[in-house]
């Protein structure tokens, strides 16, 4: 199945990264709608009342109709991809099971672990599993309100086809601000890597950079120190990263804009709106040195076009607050099948960029909350055996997925009438596990 998922992702990462602002940052909008994505799956009840409004609005956070955003999540998860394992959960806090939650959970793709809300503990256990140690702890923290929990990783570890060269940071240009806060950066080497020059309508000329994965099935490994571990998988299936730079002002919302447009059809033969380097004017820009110079060369007209690129390493780790991207229409679908009344969803993230290779990581959680019980009166009884008890000790056989001769059997009995005190030996801790 073809997700076609290019358009609704680009328009749900608009929302967030326009929420985030203008800061370094790095954020995941996939791992976000993959969570929206899950609600939608069995979709509202068509009976129910203002079933047809909470449809529609889950649908304008998707991007598309949610019976189809289910399907795409489901595609998506149930045939993972080699470098960009996911993974997603539901929980249920035990006793708020009911008949709309069931169906609902039966709806989930197949590989959506389910089972009883773990603590916090195993919440944070379960983010560092899936996402690959980058994210050391679960991005919300668990109150006795939370009746359910819903989370998507999504991450990557990545060695370069080609490793990047150095250079001295210099290279980024006189106009550059970090010239003067590196040392060096990375160059593109002679092969490997993709560059060039695009026309785009959100941010007109932009330079543009593509490093690829060393491809899946190919035993990728680690480079040396600051390497990226490799990721087996099938053969066919890769992941390139894309840098784009436009002229100093343009609005950040409007680079990514055309970043996710240019990431579209990156592994295009001749990708939309590239520049022909002979009908660009030569000298320095802020984006570019244009040169000409005399060479040897095949190309048919004899005019050569060559590209090299400079960028820094980077890294970012970040939090984001995405209640208001979609999970309030989310929660509203969620509501009645466990009368939970409000939802919190968060979003924990992690990158670098370097000479050999990329690790990313999002955790994404949502929780469903129910309010706070009323007041009441609780008896709480502290049971003492201070005088003579009788004992039985019981045997449990149920081997079999049935009873077995064993069960409630009683093995040994007594009359407990003379204790004992604690054991010297019993009074230290036992040791670590």
């Amino acid at each position: 199945m073809t997700t076609n998922l290019h358009a609704p992702l680009a328009r749900y990462a608009a929302r967030l990264h326009a929420s985030i602002g203008d800061r370094h940052h790095v954020a995941s909008p996939l791992g976000a709608w993959l969570l929206l994505a899950l609600c939608a799956a069995g979709g509202p009840d068509e009976h129910a009342a203002g079933a047809d409004g909470q449809a529609a609005d889950l649908a304008e956070a998707l991007g598309t109709d949610p019976a189809r955003a289910a399907r795409i999540a489901a595609a998506l998860l149930d045939a993972p991809h080699p470098l960009v394992p996911a993974a997603t959960a539901v929980w249920h806090r035990p006793g708020t099971e009911t008949p709309g939650l069931d169906a609902w959970r039966a709806a989930l793709p197949r590989a959506t672990g389910t089972g009883p809300l773990p603590d916090q503990a195993g919440l944070d256990a379960w983010a560092r599993e899936h996402s690959l140690g980058l994210i050391e702890r679960f991005p919300l923290t668990l109150t006795p309100r939370v009746a359910l929990a819903l989370a998507s990783a999504v991450a990557t570890r990545i060695s370069w086809a080609a490793p990047f060269d150095l250079a001295p940071a210099d290279t980024l240009g006189p106009d550059s601000p970090w010239a003067g806060r590196l040392t060096r950066v990375l160059r593109t080497p002679a092969h490997g890597h993709r560059a060039w020059i695009a026309a785009t309508p959100e941010a007109g000329d932009v330079a543009v950079h593509v490093a690829a994965a060393q491809p899946a099935g190919d035993g990728a490994g680690g480079h040396g120190a600051g390497g990226e571990d490799g990721s087996g998988g099938d053969a066919g299936a890769g992941l390139s990263v894309v840098s784009v730079a436009a002229a100093p002002g343009t609005s950040p919302a409007d680079v990514l804009a055309a970043a996710y447009r240019i990431a579209a059809d990156v592994d295009a033969d001749e990708p939309a709106g590239r520049r022909s380097l002979f009908d660009l004017p030569l000298g320095d820009t802020p984006l570019w040195t244009l040169r000409e110079e005399e060479v040897r060369t095949f190309a048919p007209d004899g005019r050569e076009q060559r590209h090299t690129a400079a960028l820094p390493c980077w890294s970012a780790r970040d939090e984001h607050d995405l209640t208001g991207l979609g999970f309030t229409a989310a929660g509203r679908v969620l509501a009645p099948l466990v009368g939970a009344g409000d939802v919190r969803a968060r979003q924990a993230v992690a990158a670098r960029y370097r000479r050999y290779g990329f690790a990313a990581a999002a955790v994404t959680g949502m929780f469903a909350r129910v309010s706070l019980p009323p007041l009441g009166v609780a008896r709480v009884a502290e049971l003492r055996f201070g005088h003579p008890y009788a004992v039985v000790a019981v045997a449990t056989d149920r081997r079999g997925g049935g009873t077995g001769p064993w069960h409630g059997v009683p093995v040994f009995s007594g009359w407990v009438a003379e204790p004992d005190d604690v054991a010297a030996a019993d009074l230290a801790d036992p040791p670590a596990a």
